[in-house]
């Protein structure tokens, strides 16, 4: 046989094998077909799994110490949530009574259960101005700034009616610590901060809940609840685009009816009295 020949040949051989190499077994029509493709070995998938084992163990140790932060800073204004449970209420006086603070404000929007505001002292701000001067805190350094919306986000729209009652009664004031329960204080930190604005400096204590132990809050059902929510909830509002902060753009607000807690409230430390 001549070279031709076999060159001939062993062309027409290499050509038949890419064709039939090329070509892909299909099914149903060729609605499916089948393709070769990478995947993980036994031991890519033991590296794949330790690596998201060490992620999550990471995760989960460390998720309850990034929501219950702690950031005190060197002010004599004191905000107290008003909604918080009574052992947090406690808390805040001692923090009263063992730093130099000349002023206690509580803050809160209605009741929850009422079905809506009614009156300032069926807000939670009242509610735990009450329970402060139980706890007591002198009823000449508590004064309850309320707010009068409970859609849209709660901390935020009380964190902007704290805001306005300081900017039109004493804006000198720049500096605040903020008391909340353990796993709500880093979501309140950012809200009071994005509402405040740069102006403001926002300290934080978090009061542990004593029914279960911080580092072990996932063998309790309360625990595991007030962590998976508040995580949720952080990430919420890290990431919605809220309005600006108080001060701002007061038209902004006042047009806006989620921002109806933006309410006169006259010079005062207890707040208005109740009609007799």
């Amino acid at each position: 046989m001549s070279g031709a020949s076999k060159d001939s040949l062993s062309q027409s051989a290499f050509a038949a094998s890419r064709s039939t190499q090329g070509a892909r077994p299909c099914a149903l029509w060729g609605l499916f077909d089948r393709k070769e493709r990478w995947s993980l070995s036994w031991r890519g998938r033991l590296i794949l799994i330790s690596a998201l084992l060490l992620v999550g163990a990471l995760v989960f140790r460390g998720v309850y110490p990034f929501l219950a932060t702690n950031h005190r800073i060197d002010t004599d204004v004191l905000v107290v949530e008003g909604w918080i449970h009574k052992y947090a209420i406690r808390a805040a006086a001692d923090e009263f009574r063992s730093g130099a603070y000349r002023r206690v404000f509580t803050t809160g929007g209605p009741v929850v259960g009422t079905g809506g505001y009614i009156d300032d002292f069926q807000t939670s701000a009242s509610v735990g101005a009450d329970l402060l001067r139980k706890a007591g805190v002198p009823d000449e350094s508590l004064r309850m700034v309320p707010s009068r919306t409970m859609d849209w986000d709660r901390t935020y729209s009380s964190a902007i009616a704290l805001g306005d009652w300081i900017q039109q009664h004493e804006p000198s004031v720049r500096r605040i610590n903020v008391v909340t329960e353990d796993t709500h204080a880093r979501r309140t930190r950012l809200l009071f901060q994005k509402a405040l604005g740069k102006n403001v400096q926002v300290g934080i204590i978090a009061v542990p809940n004593p029914d279960y132990p911080a580092n072990r809050w996932w063998r309790y059902s309360e625990g595991l609840k007030d962590v998976v929510s508040e995580s949720a909830a952080y990430l919420h509002a890290r990431l919605l685009c809220l309005p600006l902060a108080c001060g701002a753009s007061t038209a902004g607000f006042n047009t806006d009816p989620r921002f109806k807690s933006r309410i006169p409230i006259t010079p005062g430390i207890s707040g208005p009295k109740k009609a007799r």
